[in-house]
């Protein structure tokens, strides 16, 4: 996730503001180690804006591999 914010040049504040979760939400789902957590539907909120920004996430059964569509 930071990850995806840093190659959109976005911060915190807004990733917050296009998904309409809260700074503390992101906040915390950020300081997730391993796997981001959250409700299903702030996940999807978050993947959403995401998505619309121009990430794509790919889930290889593994691991989320982030590219970005610019």
């Amino acid at each position: 996730m930071r990850a995806a914010r840093a190659l959109l040049n976005m911060d915190q504040r807004l990733l917050a503001e296009l998904s309409g979760l809260s700074l503390p939400t992101i906040q915390r789902m950020e300081a997730s180690e391993d796997t981001i957590r959250g409700n299903v539907d702030s996940l999807m909120k978050l993947i959403t804006a995401l998505d619309e920004a121009g990430v794509e996430l790919i889930n290889d059964g593994r691991m989320v591999k982030i590219t970005i569509g610019l």
